[in-house]
């Protein structure tokens, strides 16, 4: 742990909130523990609260551990401030909750890292009657959001942000808004790989069409790619034998990451005050990296927009919806 890491290791401000979605293993755990070790505020949300509260005594024990050893760059006076708040993003009425919550508690939020996700998982649909990677991975943290951003704008910080954990799954994507919801496919010609891909090409979407609307704010949004990643995702395909084989072939050949490697980039895309107001940048290894011309197109972002807006609107306010309505005809 007290290795090289490409993250600045700087001392937060303990009044720096930070929302870590899946925040209790894989890349979150160490998105989450490393934010706190920096002295930031973390709230971690996720479905188990028994297994946050786990991953939360581990953090607590590992600082110890770090502060015993004197670690460069964390803090060393007092404890962490990390928390759990509970949140199923296959339910917008989870999701909702957990928004509400979070605006009566009257915490201040500076820093959104949507992590949470699923990897190409088979055709399944949500109580919502979305498809489950389309809801988990993007429609539900675009909700939060949605929801969220005027709390950060009114932070008092002039340097927020939002991390779009994607993937460089989204190169492989195609858009057809007539086809996001797989409605038109069997559980056998359902492609686990494309929808996941697609996924991760709405959250890089996303980005482009947030930024248009938060050009003029203190509200930023980044991207990034955390590489091939040893972490509980994978259980969503272990029934497929090819990806088995394709992990433990990276995995010889050394290109699969450990969870702290893998989070890295969303740690750098964080905290890094050299990237305060960036906007539209997909950082891949910490680096600044190209999204696909699909990602790009302004109507394909607008349209995929709307789409989402049609089905989030029983969960938004009238001034929600007319804030982020679509800028140019579809």
């Amino acid at each position: 742990m007290g290795g090289k890491v490409s993250f600045p290791r700087i001392n937060l401000d303990r009044d720096k909130t930070v929302v870590v979605t899946g925040g209790n293993t894989g890349i979150g755990y160490e998105t989450a523990k490393w934010i706190a070790f920096l002295g930031a505020k973390v709230i971690i949300a996720c479905r188990s609260e028994e297994r946050a509260n786990e991953a939360i005594k581990q953090i607590k024990a590992e600082y110890q551990a770090e502060k015993d050893r004197g670690t460069d760059g964390i803090i060393k006076d007092g404890d962490l401030s990390i928390e759990f708040m509970q949140l199923d993003l296959s339910s917008l009425k989870s999701t909702k909750r957990f928004i509400d919550e979070y605006k009566s508690s009257g915490r201040k939020l500076h820093v959104l890292i949507c992590n949470a996700g699923i990897a190409m998982h088979e055709q399944a649909y949500t109580e919502d009657e979305n498809e489950l990677m389309f809801q988990v991975n993007y429609l539900s943290h675009l909700l939060i959001a949605l929801h969220l951003i005027p709390i950060m704008k009114e932070s008092g910080s002039d340097d927020c942000r939002i991390i779009m954990v994607s993937s460089s799954a989204h190169l492989m994507a195609a858009f057809d808004v007539a086809k996001i919801q797989g409605n038109h496919l069997t559980k056998d010609t359902f492609d686990r790989l494309k929808y996941y891909g697609n996924s991760k090409l709405y959250q890089l979407m996303q980005m482009y069409y947030m930024n248009r609307r938060l050009k003029d704010t203190n509200v930023s949004v980044l991207s990034i790619h955390p590489g091939i990643v040893e972490t509980e995702i994978n259980r969503s395909f272990q029934d497929l034998g090819r990806w088995k084989v394709f992990f433990r072939m990276s995995k010889l050949f050394g290109v699969t990451k450990n969870p702290i490697e893998g989070a890295e980039s969303s740690i750098n895309a964080a905290i890094n005050p050299d990237l305060k107001g960036t906007r539209d940048v997909y950082f891949q290894n910490c680096k600044a990296s190209s999204t696909n011309s699909t990602a790009r197109n302004i109507v394909n972002q607008e349209t995929l927009l709307k789409f989402s807006l049609e089905r989030l609107k029983d969960y938004l306010t009238e001034d929600i919806a007319k804030d982020w309505m679509p800028e140019i005809q579809i």
